[in-house]
């Protein structure tokens, strides 16, 4: 039985519909996350799976009983579900032992001081317990609120935006360790946040939200290498649509060199099927395009921007067209100096181009879910789990 549910949910203010038909499932163990743009309805979503808002279509279940349907929600101190939101929210005036156990209700006795001893011990903070917030740093504080949430053991973990208020360094750390806390406590969670670091390190799934739906839940390996649709594509990661041109052979001919598939070219759902002739955009990251003295493609360095054991340049070809390539950083070139490049590429997206669909329906908007992609193989892809 799934832990969380939903399905169909809408949300709406007043005539604005901030969450429209999202459908899920969450298994329990699962860490998930929500992500996309601020306004794109994602913290609306999370209080509604909390309890703190009516939904106005679709129904929420967890552990398989209906907490939320149109005109009925049941209370969130019912819901067992623990919080663990952006600003903490701890009591100053209690200590970090009481903060934790506040967690617990009423329940006393040694169970209930055992369980909070060993909840500092998981979140790294053993021997901390008679210490006050204000004590602590903003991380260390960070896992009290996780431990306060985590001590009645509930069915459920929302975080919302739990690391917004770090640092960089410090954001990408402990949204590792939170990760580990989570897995070893066996709770099922759902991570809401606009940092992809923060859901690549932490989500075992990931739904991208524009617009108040779901554009692709999936892999953070399938979002970055196969995204559904254009707005996912743009969203995560960095790249560029470049030009193609279908051709014969299983081929797509393109201004970089041509790509081979061993299968025949798929076209979308929407639209008819992908012949000789028809023209796509083609999805390249910057570890698509290598740096290569010997190829006879040449690119114009338009910009450098220096990561210690990279360099990723904007490079634009003869035709005018820029794309990104990361390139190890002993090969450091001026601007508007020309290199040689190639593809090297294990697999590539393309989507049609929207003036090739002849039926409205075939045009991809950025806020609707769009068709499949056409996905090229050249070699066998890695396992989708990046956290094994």
């Amino acid at each position: 039985m799934e832990q969380l549910e939903l399905n169909a949910v809408v949300q709406r203010y007043g005539a604005a519909t901030i969450v429209d038909g999202v459908d899920f499932k969450l298994a329990a163990g699962q860490i998930a996350c929500l992500l996309g743009p601020s306004g794109c309805g994602k913290t609306t979503l999370l209080r509604c799976i909390a309890g703190f808002e009516e939904i106005a279509g679709g129904e929420i279940r967890l552990h398989g009983d209906v907490v939320s349907r149109e005109g009925q929600r049941q209370a969130p101190e019912k819901r067992r579900i623990g919080m663990v939101f952006q600003d903490y929210a701890l009591f100053p005036h209690l200590t970090v032992e009481q903060n934790v156990a506040f967690g617990l209700g009423r329940k006393p006795g040694p169970d209930a001081d055992l369980r909070v001893r060993q909840l500092l011990a998981t979140v790294g903070l053993g021997g901390q317990g008679s210490k006050y917030p204000h004590e602590l740093s903003g991380g260390q504080q960070q896992r009290v609120a996780l431990a306060r949430a985590l001590a009645p053991r509930p069915q459920l973990i929302l975080l919302d935006e739990p690391f917004s208020n770090l640092d960089v360094g410090l954001r990408e750390r402990l949204s590792v360790e939170v990760r580990d806390i989570l897995k070893r406590e066996g709770s099922t969670a759902i991570l809401v946040t606009h940092d992809q670091n923060e859901a690549f390190a932490m989500a075992d799934e990931i739904g991208v939200m524009y617009n108040g739906r779901i554009q692709q839940w999936d892999t953070p390996y399938n979002l970055y290498h196969r995204p559904a649709n254009r707005f996912v594509a743009d969203f995560i990661g960095q790249g560029v649509l470049v030009s193609g041109v279908v051709a014969p052979g299983n081929s797509v001919k393109m201004e970089l060199g041509t790509l081979e598939s061993d299968t025949p070219v798929e076209c979308s759902e929407t639209c008819d099927a992908c012949d000789s002739g028809c023209r796509v955009d083609i999805l390249l990251r910057p570890d698509d395009i290598v740096h290569d003295d010997a190829s006879p493609v040449q690119a114009e360095v338009l910009q450098k921007a220096f990561r210690g054991a990279d360099i990723l340049y904007t490079l634009r070809l003869d035709s005018g067209t820029q794309v990104l390539s990361l390139v190890p950083s002993h090969h450091n070139h001026a601007l508007g100096e020309k290199i040689g490049i190639r593809l090297d590429a294990d697999h590539v997206i393309a989507f049609k181009k929207h003036d090739e669909c002849d039926d409205n329906a075939c045009e991809i908007r950025l806020e609707q879910s769009a068709s499949r992609p056409l996905v090229w193989h050249d070699k066998p892809a890695p396992p989708a789990d990046q956290h094994a």
